[in-house]
């Protein structure tokens, strides 16, 4: 089956709300193709702005991250609910910034990825393997064991309907880059480990970004891989180049 392509931007912690609505505006006739979903991933205190300025647009919007209860004396967190009366619809779980920094684990990554399905947000789950991991050769059964433990409890429906990001660690900011091989073969195998965890139809829907310093010159190589269906773009979703990923060449 071709799954539809999805290129999704993270801000990261960038982008004021009058910058956000600026930057919308700029990338607004650069990012429209019909055959892409396109979603713009924003700090919590852009999400309103965001999802008033793509209004009319083809472009979705998401949250870069949410605490897993529903309200309370959590100082600073975001509850689902609020991320889905803002008006986005995705939210990015285990980051490896989140995980790295945020010292958060698969197991508290399980609970956010359920409590998102709870609230009807689609998961795009981010998985991947540091420099040292690489070099021991352990990346494939590291990320095996990230997918697992992370969506424990989630149904082959769920599963199916929800984004899986692989992010090199050692790629993400450093300007290295897997070669189009290595992300194609972490890709195959996030899959593989979808249709053992479920089946083969929720293997063939789930689909799958590459995270690792995606841009304007090696996109279209990359999507052409068979198990890579789309981004998840740092640095590059904050400009025009944007436009150019979401427009690659078949």
């Amino acid at each position: 089956m071709a799954r539809r392509k999805i290129i999704a931007g993270n801000w990261k912690m960038n982008m004021t709300p009058s910058e956000a609505k600026a930057l919308v505006e700029t990338l607004k006739d650069l990012v429209n193709n019909p055959e892409v979903d396109v979603v713009y991933c924003v700090p919590a205190i852009d999400i309103v702005p965001v999802v008033e300025a793509v209004k009319g647009t083809n472009v979705e919007v998401g949250a870069e991250n949410m605490y897993i209860e529903e309200k309370g004396a959590y100082t600073g967190e975001i509850a689902p609910a609020m991320i889905v009366d803002a008006g986005a619809k995705y939210v990015i779980i285990g980051h490896s910034e989140r995980r790295e920094y945020f010292k958060e684990t698969d197991e508290f990554l399980n609970k956010k990825v359920l409590k998102a399905f709870e609230h009807g947000l689609t998961p795009i789950l981010c998985c991947g393997e540091s420099l040292e991991q690489r070099e021991a050769g352990v990346t494939l059964d590291w990320i095996r064991l990230q997918i697992k433990s992370d969506l424990q409890n989630v149904t082959a429906e769920q599963a199916a309907s929800m984004v899986i990001a692989y992010e090199p660690i050692w790629a993400i900011g450093t300007g290295k880059t897997a070669t189009t091989e290595q992300a194609e073969e972490v890709c195959k195998a996030i899959r593989e480990t979808i249709c053992e965890i479920y089946d083969e139809a929720t293997a063939e829907s789930i689909r799958i970004q590459y995270g690792g310093s995606m841009n304007a010159k090696n996109c279209d190589e990359l999507l052409a891989q068979p198990d890579i269906d789309g981004g998840l773009i740092g640095g590059a979703s904050l400009k025009p180049d944007f436009g150019r990923i979401v427009n690659y060449v078949k």
